[in-house]
C-alpha cells in the first residue's frame, strides 16, 4: 500500500470524508480491478469485495449501480422485473460517462451523474467489505450499512 492517492481516489476520499465516513482510501501493489484479484491482494474472500456494476435501463437509458458481493452474480431479467425495467450491461463509455471513472475502479459513491444504486442484500451477512477506490489498484474498507447511508441504496436480492 502506498501513501499518495491518485488523484480519481483522492476524490472518492474527499468525499467519504464530506459523508462523515472514516473509512480510508488505500492503494494496494497488486491491481484490484477484479473481484478475485481484489481478494488476492487483500488477503480477504472474493465474496467480501463489492462489485460496482453498471446497467442501463433499456426503455429510460438511466444508469443503475449494482453494489453485489464478489461471490455473486446478477440476474438481470429477474433484477430487471423487479425494478420494473429491462436492464442492459453498459458499455466502457456509458460507464465512463455516468460514474466519471473506467470499469474495474468505479467506486460506489462521488459519481459525476446520480444512479439508482441497488445493494445486494447477501452483502449485510459479510464484514468488513472492500469496495473500489476510483481506480483498479485502490480500495477502501467499508461495511453494507455504511455503503447504504453513502449511497442511499434500496437492498434487493440480485440473484
Amino acid at each position: 500500500m502506498t501513501d499518495a492517492l491518485p488523484p480519481a481516489a483522492q476524490k472518492v476520499q474527499a468525499a467519504l470524508r464530506a459523508a462523515g465516513s472514516a473509512a480510508q482510501v488505500v492503494e494496494t501493489t497488486e491491481s484490484a480491478r477484479t473481484a478475485k484479484e481484489a481478494a488476492a491482494a487483500l488477503g480477504c474472500t472474493v465474496g467480501q469485495i463489492v462489485k460496482s456494476l453498471v446497467f442501463r435501463g433499456a426503455e429510460s437509458g438511466r444508469a443503475y449501480l449494482i453494489l453485489a458481493s464478489g461471490a455473486n452474480r446478477v440476474d438481470e431479467p429477474r433484477l430487471g422485473r423487479r425494478l420494473g425495467e429491462k436492464l442492459e450491461r453498459a458499455d466502457a463509455d456509458f460507464v465512463r460517462d455516468h460514474t466519471g471513472y473506467a470499469i474495474g475502479g468505479v467506486p460506489p459513491i462521488a459519481h459525476a451523474h446520480p444512479s439508482t444504486v441497488i445493494l445486494d442484500q447477501a452483502l449485510f451477512a459479510l464484514d468488513p467489505l472492500w469496495a473500489a477506490g476510483g481506480t483498479p489498484r485502490t480500495v477502501f474498507c467499508t461495511s453494507a450499512d455504511e455503503l447504504r447511508k453513502l449511497t442511499h441504496g434500496r437492498v434487493v436480492p440480485i440473484g
